[in-house]
């Protein structure tokens, strides 16, 4: 804030000696879309994973220890065919032990490190859409300017990707318009090596992430 305080007054006093005639303008635009367009996703479980109580006997000394997979079941359904990708936001960010926009973290144990990570994985293959048979899952790393050739690859949820879905195989046009989607996700988690953890007392795993549907 100082910087700029500093910044702003020099350049006031440069106008106030520069001629009446010499003033220079610049505008600002601001816009933007409202659109009806609404949906709403949910998540089997109100989105809560219980892992249960986990014996520091049976973490890896010196290498993560993954954990037995999970499923989620994601019912998504729009008030009409709606253009959308998918995102998620990690709120716990930081705090994962390996640095990829697909994992996602576990909080912090008492001394501060990191307790592990865990991924979400969307499978084209357990996913429907209106009547579409089968679904193809398309990706975009460059905010929706370019899309992955769609496919039927199981697809990591990303923190900065965009993951959308559509009726065409090979298709790089992006995400088509869907109404109701219904998928099985998979949660994979991995807890951080003992070594590089404070188990002198009980480690409260805490992971929380947000679930974005972005209108296209």
């Amino acid at each position: 804030m100082k910087t700029s305080l500093i910044f702003l007054t020099a350049a006031v006093g440069l106008v106030n000696v520069l001629p009446a005639h010499a003033a220079s303008t610049t505008d600002l635009s601001v816009k933007g879309l409202i659109t009806p367009a609404s949906c709403t996703p949910i998540l089997s479980g109100n989105g809560r994973v219980e892992f249960g109580k986990i014996s520091q006997q049976d973490l890896n000394l010196t290498t993560g220890k993954r954990l037995p997979r999970k499923s989620l079941n994601l019912t998504l359904t729009c008030n009409g065919p709606v253009q959308y990708a998918l995102r998620m936001r990690d709120n716990r960010d930081g705090t994962a032990h390996v640095n990829s926009e697909i994992f996602y973290g576990l909080g912090l144990d008492n001394s501060g490190n990191k307790i592990g990570l865990y991924s979400l994985t969307f499978d084209p293959k357990q996913t429907a859409a209106d009547s579409w048979a089968p679904v193809y899952g398309t990706e975009s790393t460059v905010g929706g300017l370019a899309w992955r050739v769609a496919n039927l690859k199981p697809i990591d949820i990303g923190a900065r990707s965009l993951l959308g879905f559509t009726d065409i195989e090979g298709s790089t046009a992006g995400p088509a318009a869907i109404q109701n989607l219904t998928s099985t996700l998979t949660l994979e988690v991995v807890i951080n090596a003992k070594q590089n953890l404070d188990l002198s007392t009980d480690i409260m795993m805490d992971g929380s992430a947000t679930l974005e549907v972005l209108y296209l």
